[in-house]
């Protein structure tokens, strides 16, 4: 039996109404609403009846409940989802989630494509607390994942998916004036990737906190869990030394990080991006945990996108 990629699984509706600005929500289909009937909380394993067999020409998504939470608006936000799969000829469960609400499984959204295709593209705009139910297609689910769910050539897969939790797919917080002469400047991509402009001279000699935006979500604690994107560049040579940028965002305590960045981060807000330049003579700890290299000043650009706990 195939394996739900990070959800802890055991045996396993047009996305939202409304959409956000530059949000386009995939494509539904009034008979795949009519084919399946969906109830139960959010968050809870719920009951399902197929009209069987259904068997969908086109992927479509149906919106069940809309939440009001976080928007999806990256392939590869972090999110938590809950899934249970149905075989659209037969009409049964195949497969689903454990529903424990466990953010420890939160995983990029991209992260699901490797079980059905492109499947984060049908998530897109959805926002946390929302129910959706993805009809797919034959070639929808993929033929490795029709053999592992037991889906036959020619069948459908249909599969209702709760968004738990939705983090910041980059810093969205209020830009802020910053006066600090002589620090590296931080660009960004239309997605919120940052870059950084080194100047010429020397770096500083004491740790340098710029808040660059300011988010509006709660203060991170010492021993909370927060979710962080990371660049990391070194400021003699410019290159890039760490990021988590397309991949998964780091999940620490401040208080695991060295301390010098943990200090920096420790009262920050959630949707705050925050740059920290450690002088070179203060970066031993950094070199262990981070692969940081030697005798040279590190630029470090965090961008806050949650906190657990």
């Amino acid at each position: 039996m195939i394996a739900l990629a990070g959800t802890g699984l055991v045996g396993c509706a047009a996305s939202g109404s409304a959409s956000a600005a530059g949000c386009t929500p995939p494509s539904s289909d009034s008979r795949a609403a009519e084919a399946v009937t969906v109830s139960g909380d959010v968050g809870k394993q719920p009951d399902v009846q197929v009209r069987s067999p259904f068997l969908p020409d086109t992927r479509s998504v149906e919106t069940v409940v809309t939440g009001d939470g976080e928007r999806i608006t990256q392939p590869d936000q972090l999110v938590l989802l809950d899934l249970t799969v149905y075989n659209g000829i037969t009409g049964e469960r195949i497969v689903g989630s454990r529903y424990d609400g466990n953010v420890a499984n939160a995983q990029p959204l991209s992260g699901w494509d490797q079980t059905f295709p492109d499947f984060s593209s049908a998530m897109l705009c959805a926002t946390q607390g929302s129910r959706l139910v993805v009809s797919m297609p034959y070639d929808s689910v993929g033929a490795q994942a029709a053999q592992g769910l037991g889906i036959p050539q020619g069948g459908s897969a249909v599969v209702v998916a709760d968004v738990e939790r939705v983090y910041l797919p980059a810093a969205d917080g209020a830009d802020q004036f910053t006066a600090g002469f002589g620090l590296p400047t931080v660009v960004r991509a239309p997605g919120g990737q940052p870059g950084v402009t080194i100047p010429d001279g020397n770096a500083p000699t004491s740790v340098s906190v710029q808040t660059l935006k300011k988010g509006d979500g709660p203060a991170l604690t010492a021993d909370a869990t927060a979710r962080l994107n990371v660049l990391g560049v070194s400021w003699n040579d410019r290159r890039k030394f760490y990021t988590t940028w397309g991949q998964k965002p780091i999940t620490a305590a401040p208080s695991k990080l060295p301390a010098e960045l943990a200090s920096a981060l420790e009262g920050q807000t959630v949707g705050s991006q925050v740059l920290v330049v450690v002088p070179a003579d203060q970066t031993a700890d950094d070199q262990t945990a981070l692969g940081a290299p030697k005798d040279t000043a590190l630029v470090y650009v965090f961008d806050i996108l949650g906190m657990d706990g």
